[in-house]
């Protein structure tokens, strides 16, 4: 209801204008997102945490902010193959999309966070920030608009804690669900072409729905597809958090919201095109002793069918209106 009804609220000194679609119907069938009991979501810490998403100061270097690894052009990625953190520091995979992050129960793409209040405090303490939190607590202390908010949001001064907190409540209200697909599924039959719509039933036909499921369109579980085993040290994914010898090069499923934007593709963004990643996991994955043969099979089609479901993947675009918010000034 929250997130619903932040498009109806105004407030003078943190001011919230979203850009986000309203939590549409099809969305609410997969459930209510979960809010932590210590940290629940208001329009003004969410006003809070959209500044801070923005703010590049929040970087140890200055010239990073959230936003920069999660633009609307990139399908909320930075189009990287590979992440750039602060100072510049080269990281080890691609940057995930923020799109319904708020619905998610682990986060990377090895699952290690459980909380978007660790993944953020994480982030941003870790290479991707850069950030020293005692400097940067104390720039932002020093700014009478944060300093101001902090106050009125949390009853107290700009820590660290209240710092992901509001990260993590702004986060929570990037919400995709008035794409196309959701629009035709809602019943406007006009929303997506026929193209799209046998492109749909391919995708169902070839069990794409076995990881890619739902609403969220992801079943939020690791699965190894044999991308990256070939290389000379392979990234173990999953294996580091679990140590289970089975969680070996699996990686967690990505949402396919929009994918047209979010190239190149998989963890160690090894394919640059959509239909590169598609002809991949048509072909059953790259062999490995790991591979999830389970969930993931060959599947030969027409190239119509093919066609047909590139289309259907981009009816799920979504029409990203994120935008940098006056910030509190020095």
């Amino acid at each position: 209801v929250l997130i619903v009804g932040c498009s109806r609220f105004r407030f003078k000194k943190a001011e919230f204008k979203p850009d986000i679609q309203p939590l549409p119907a099809q969305l609410k069938t997969y459930g209510a997102m979960a809010m932590p009991a210590d940290n629940p979501l208001t329009p003004e810490k969410a006003a809070l945490g959209r500044e801070l998403f923005f703010d590049e100061r929040l970087s140890g270097d200055g010239t990073r902010s959230c936003y920069s690894c999660h633009v609307c052009e990139k399908g909320l990625t930075d189009g990287l193959a590979k992440a750039v953190g602060a100072f510049k520091k080269q990281l080890p995979r691609n940057s995930p999309t923020l799109w319904n992050i708020g619905y998610h129960h682990e986060f990377y793409w090895d699952g290690r966070s459980g909380s978007l209040e660790k993944q953020a405090l994480a982030a941003w303490t870790g290479a991707n920030m850069g950030a020293k939190p005692d400097e940067i607590l104390k720039k932002i202390n020093a700014i009478d608009g944060y300093r101001q908010q902090f106050q009125k949001v949390f009853g107290g001064g700009v820590t660290a804690d209240h710092v992901v907190k509001a990260l993590a409540a702004y986060e929570r209200t990037i919400i995709s669900g008035d794409t196309a697909w959701d629009r035709w599924r809602a019943g406007d039959q006009s929303a997506i072409s026929d193209s799209a719509k046998r492109g749909y039933q391919v995708f169902q036909d070839a069990k794409c729905t076995n990881c890619h499921d739902g609403v969220l369109i992801t079943d939020q579980q690791y699965h190894n597809v044999g991308i990256g085993t070939d290389q000379k040290e392979p990234d173990v994914g999953r294996f580091k958090v679990t140590n289970k010898p089975e969680d070996t090069g699996a990686f967690k499923t990505p949402t396919l919201r929009d994918i047209e934007k979010s190239a190149p593709y998989f963890h160690d963004g090894s394919m640059k095109t959509l239909a590169e990643a598609v002809d991949i996991m048509l072909g059953g994955g790259k062999p490995n002793e790991h591979l999830d043969k389970k969930n993931l099979q060959p599947h030969t089609i027409t190239k119509q069918q093919r066609d047909d479901l590139l289309t259907f993947l981009r009816s799920l675009s979504v029409d990203c209106k994120l935008t940098k918010p006056p910030l509190p000034p020095k």
